[in-house]
């Protein structure tokens, strides 16, 4: 495809160029093996390079009038409309995505864009009192400078946007790196949807290298001042400690166990479909899906059944098929260590209801139950399509049982009685939690992010002015003070 040839280049202060590193970032289509893009990857020195032209940019960006800025979001909305297309073959190229999955994730990209749209008016300063006579004090609401954004590679062009056009939209400058497996997708699309989109030059560089070249160049750089990373917990809290060090803000969007809770009053049909999609969506590579489906012991055989009947008719292939549901995971690493999993959860005494074999990057649906409480597939994130049944009696153990992980980033609730779901939902540890409905939701305005292992801080909405701005106070004395000395 010629846009991964087109693309395969840093973008460093308005200017497409290879980097100068020693080895190449190979781009695969997971499906077929098929090679797309070969990427030099960038220096610490580019990173140092892009940091400089963000910071030098941003100081003209921050004083522009948001009514200017926001038309930048305008015409990115409009380019990714008319290429939705182009765009949409690239996400299923590079990251085995199928139609339905690249539907959605565009779908919220563009709703993420609509909203940074009307972020860039939101940002408000105060006037508040003073105990001191004459003295007015003002509270600014001004951009934080530049932020390093890292992005993933299950959502790559949703999640880059998603810290992105806020950023810029608060009168930020930003650096992006995206996930060595879409750097496409992730990063350089993205660069050029707003290059564009008319947005000036440096204000938004993308780099794409590895920790093996660069080491903590991004995250150390002295010109940024908060890093938005959404990965692994592992990776997370390293970014964390790196942050901490050097005093910068880090906002984590980290992984998840999320569970599926059926309630005995619960419409059994509704929650077989809303848990199939909760954990088979996109392969099961998603931090907000069901790892855990826990089923009310009175329901169980009823569920049990119905859920694996409609697993069974997942179609598993191509992603360039409209008909495909599952498409191959991202990459063999990570195909061998789903199928490791379920193989050595059946080993330790799980029944394997469905047991999916592999094909390279292929893993068809497996699912377990029967599974020894104290055994480590419960507390763990499974990026893959893999579902565990657990039963349990009553709403105090669901509770215990949802809540016994390191993790706490989304979950469901199925029942008949709406206040009796809240009041469970209540008691579950974890940053959102959905009442009759799938675990897997994003909108523009909610505070999205999750508690313990799962991240810290909030995208979306306000949170994100609390994420991509700082606040000044400048006082004014109208008056004359009066000193002690």
């Amino acid at each position: 495809m010629s846009l991964f040839t087109d693309l395969a280049y840093q973008y460093i202060d308005g200017e497409w160029r290879p980097g100068s590193g020693s080895w190449d970032i190979i781009d695969f289509n997971p499906y077929d093996g098929e090679k797309l893009a070969s990427i030099t990857v960038a220096t610490a020195a580019e990173v140092d390079q892009a940091y400089r032209a963000a910071e030098r940019a941003q100081v003209a960006w921050g004083e522009t009038s948001p009514y200017s800025r926001r038309a930048v979001f305008e015409n990115a909305l409009r380019i990714i409309e008319e290429r939705e297309q182009e765009i949409t073959e690239a996400i299923i190229a590079e990251l085995g995505g199928t139609h339905l999955k690249a539907g959605f994730e565009l779908h919220l990209a563009k709703e993420f864009l609509r909203e940074a749209i009307q972020l860039a008016l939101r940002p408000e300063g105060r006037i508040l009192p003073s105990p001191v006579d004459g003295k007015e004090n003002r509270v600014y609401r001004l951009p934080v400078g530049v932020v390093g954004v890292i992005s993933p590679f299950n959502f790559p062009f949703l999640l880059s946007i998603k810290s992105v056009a806020p950023s810029l939209a608060l009168g930020n400058a930003v650096v992006l790196k995206p996930h060595q497996n879409t750097p496409i997708c992730g990063g350089s699309l993205v660069g050029k949807v707003f290059e564009d989109a008319g947005l000036p030059p440096g204000l938004l560089n993308v780099v794409i290298t590895d920790i093996a070249e660069i080491g903590d160049a991004l995250i150390e750089h002295p010109v940024p001042k908060a890093i938005s990373f959404t990965g692994s917990d592992r990776v997370g809290q390293h970014v964390a400690m790196v942050c901490a060090a050097n005093f910068k803000r880090a906002i984590l969007e980290l992984g998840g166990n999320s569970a599926l809770i059926v309630l005995d009053d619960a419409d059994i049909d509704y929650a077989v479909d809303a848990a199939v999609f909760s954990r088979f969506v996109h392969q099961g590579q998603v931090c907000m899906a069901a790892n855990r489906v826990l089923v009310d012991r009175s329901v169980e055989k009823e569920f049990t059944e119905k859920f694996v009947a409609k697993v069974r008719t997942l179609k598993v292939g191509d992603p360039s098929d409209p008909a495909t549901h599952i498409g191959p995971l991202i990459n063999s690493r990570q195909a061998d260590a789903v199928t490791s999993l379920v193989k050595q959860t059946v080993e330790a005494g799980a029944t394997a209801l469905l047991h999916g074999g592999s094909d390279g990057n292929l893993v068809e649906p497996s699912v377990l139950t029967g599974i020894a409480t104290d055994s480590p597939v419960l507390g763990q994130e499974i990026f893959g399509p893999v579902a565990l049944i657990v039963p349990f009696d009553g709403e105090d153990e669901a509770v215990r049982i949802a809540n016994d992980t390191p993790y706490g980033l989304s979950g469901a609730v199925h029942t008949a009685n709406i206040e009796r779901g809240v009041r469970v939902a209540k008691r579950i540890n974890t940053g959102m939690i959905h009442i009759n409905d799938s675990t897997v939701h994003d909108e523009p305005i909610v505070p999205f992010g999750g508690e313990k292992h799962s991240g810290s801080g909030r995208l979306n909405g306000e949170s994100m002015i609390e994420a991509f701005t700082t606040q000044k106070w400048i006082s004014v004395q109208h008056g004359r003070s009066h000193f002690p000395f």
